[in-house]
């Protein structure tokens, strides 16, 4: 259940900047493009995870509460920058997609299972991304930052119940 909320989370930071961006001809590529981003970064992840979870058995929670914690917190200290990048978004995108790689890191030094998180990561990214560009496009009043103070607070959150356990 943890992998499917975190992969839902994920893309919270990509729709938050989506909603910025009004002016997207090719919404659903540009969708589809983040979200096999989304899929991709976190099958790298997973393997470097389950590779240093081989050489430090004994500190995956930590260093995996670690990162989750700082990754959170990135959410969280850039949840109110609203200045859209001039960057072309398939680049924006990739920037966006790189957070995924951290938390399948941390979530692969813990053993968690790849697959729910992959495809939750990528359906969820596909589906709010494609939403949040249409949504965008006809709505000056939704562009907020609430999805990414959300994202922030909810893995910081759980960057301190990974410590407990």
């Amino acid at each position: 259940m943890q992998e499917i909320i975190t992969g839902i989370l994920m893309s919270f930071d990509v729709v938050a900047l989506y909603l910025l961006t009004s002016n997207v001809r090719a919404k659903l590529l540009l969708a589809l493009w983040t979200a096999l981003l989304h899929a991709f970064f976190p099958l790298i992840g997973f393997q470097f995870g389950e590779w240093l979870s081989a050489m430090f058995s004994g500190w995956t929670t930590g260093i995996s509460s670690i990162l989750l914690f700082f990754v959170g917190l990135q959410l969280l200290l850039s949840a109110k920058n609203t200045e859209f990048p001039a960057y072309s978004l398939p680049i924006i995108a990739i920037l966006a997609s790189i957070d995924t790689f951290s938390v399948s890191l941390s979530f692969g030094m813990l053993n968690l299972q790849k697959s729910v998180f992959i495809i939750s990561a990528g359906l969820s990214t596909f589906v709010l991304s494609y939403l949040a560009l249409i949504v965008a496009q006809r709505s000056v009043i939704l562009k907020s930052y609430i999805f990414k103070r959300t994202a922030g607070i909810v893995l910081v959150i759980m960057s301190i119940l990974l410590l407990k356990w």
